[in-house]
């Protein structure tokens, strides 16, 4: 019985042990479903991504998408802009050429008009109150190739429109020539001309691929020419110029001192004999005002009135090929011959303005001062411009170094300033010369 009881609890307690194990095991498994179940709500393996991932690809592909829209928007409205500044760039150029067709219609009809009032000996009649006009612009000479047939063969294909840059150059200024035949050519301005003074200058121009015209010898001209300075060269251009004028050629002349920015022909109005920068800084000193004197000493009449300017640039002016265009330079030309140590830019300008008094024919010549802004002399810039944020936006046609003795280094400021965009190239120079 004992041995039998033993088997019993033996056999008891095996069994009891599986039910345990099982029961175990059932709980590992209730406990594992529940872990998943909590993790994994929406089953373990499920083919359809959750909702909410759903909702987010597709919240984050509309937000793709918007940006591709926005961003092709963008480039559509880029490459308008830049197709309608193009256009606008062209239209300009339209309006340029238009005006300038029209300023030389309306030259063409009062030189007409004028030459057939003096051929034919009639007396105009004097319009309505408002209406009268007198005659701008003097008729221009017929032209005389014989005076140079050398030159009227270079400026056959030298101008356009039987209009060209003239500029004087000799060794001593070949610095600043480089200077400004590489700003017309980066401008784009085709008819330009370089008179050499001297054998080396016409061979670089040559080799730079500049037009240069050498005049025949003349020993007067040429050893001025070789060893002159600037204003003794200067002086030349009056001399130089009239064959130009006689061949019938309407001349920019040039110093070369000067940064072209745009081309000049675009903002001439062509309607005087002679069209001038001006070496005043504002409007008062370069269009003119009045200046009162006062002389206490007079009471009642101590103030006194007086026009004043500030003189025309001889270094830069647009001149005709009219009779008293001619008359100025041959005036000009024979005061600095007689008097050699006078400027040639004070003569230049008191045969301009002074009139006909006692002893004195004044020139009967039309005259234009250009616009100070756009024929831009050193002083303007450097003084004015370049300190005011709004005059800095504005691009002038030409910057004209006459203020300044250290002419070299401020051209190239002036290039690297509006030309390359630098935009501190300007501030180390001073106001004025040091």
């Amino acid at each position: 019985m004992a041995g039998r009881r033993d088997g019993l609890m033996r056999g008891y307690g095996n069994q009891s042990l599986r039910v345990s194990r099982i029961t175990v095991a059932i709980a590992i498994g209730v406990l594992t479903g529940l872990i998943f179940a909590f993790l994994y709500p929406n089953g373990l393996f499920r083919s359809d991504p959750p909702s909410n991932l759903r909702r987010c690809s597709s919240s984050d592909l509309q937000m793709i998408s918007s940006d591709c829209e926005v961003d092709e928007k963008v480039n559509m409205l880029n490459e308008d802009i830049a197709a309608l500044k193009e256009k606008n760039a062209e239209l300009k150029k339209q309006v340029s050429k238009l005006n300038e067709k029209l300023q030389l219609a309306e030259r063409a009809k009062d030189t007409t008009v004028q030459t057939r009032s003096l051929a034919s000996g009639e007396r105009p009649k004097a319009g309505v109150f408002g209406t009268v006009k007198g005659f701008r612009t003097n008729p221009t000479v017929v032209p005389d190739e014989s005076v140079n047939p050398r030159l009227a063969k270079i400026l056959e294909v030298a101008a356009v429109r039987k209009e060209v840059i003239v500029a004087l150059a000799n060794s001593n200024v070949k610095s600043m020539l480089e200077v400004w035949f590489t700003s017309i050519k980066k401008v784009g301005i085709p008819n330009y001309l370089v008179v050499a003074l001297e054998d080396e200058i016409e061979g670089y121009c040559v080799s730079n691929g500049v037009p240069v015209y050498k005049r025949d010898p003349d020993e007067g001209i040429d050893s001025i020419g070789r060893t002159g300075g600037n204003h003794v060269v200067s002086g030349l251009k009056f001399r130089i110029l009239r064959e130009f004028l006689q061949l019938g050629y309407s001349v920019l002349l040039s110093d070369v001192d000067i940064v072209y920015l745009q081309n000049p022909f675009d903002h001439l109005y062509r309607d005087s004999d002679v069209e001038s920068m001006t070496d005043g800084h504002n409007n008062m000193t370069a269009y003119g005002y009045d200046d009162v004197f006062d002389e206490p000493a007079m009471g009642w009449a101590r103030y006194a009135h007086t026009m004043r300017i500030w003189v025309f640039n001889s270094g830069f002016f647009y001149i005709r090929p009219t009779l008293p265009s001619i008359e100025l330079l041959d005036r000009v030309a024979a005061r600095l011959a007689r008097d050699p140590k006078s400027w040639d830019q004070a003569v230049f300008n008191e045969e301009l303005f002074y009139p006909s008094h006692p002893g004195y024919d004044g020139l009967h010549a039309a005259r234009r001062s250009m616009d100070f802004y756009s024929f831009m002399n050193s002083k303007v810039l450097f003084k004015t411009v370049r300190k005011d944020a709004r005059l800095k936006k504005l691009r002038p046609v030409i910057v004209h170094v006459n203020y300044h003795p250290d002419k070299l280094p401020r051209m190239q400021a002036v290039v690297e300033y509006y030309v390359n965009g630098r935009q501190d190239a300007l501030d180390s120079f001073p106001d004025g010369s040091e």
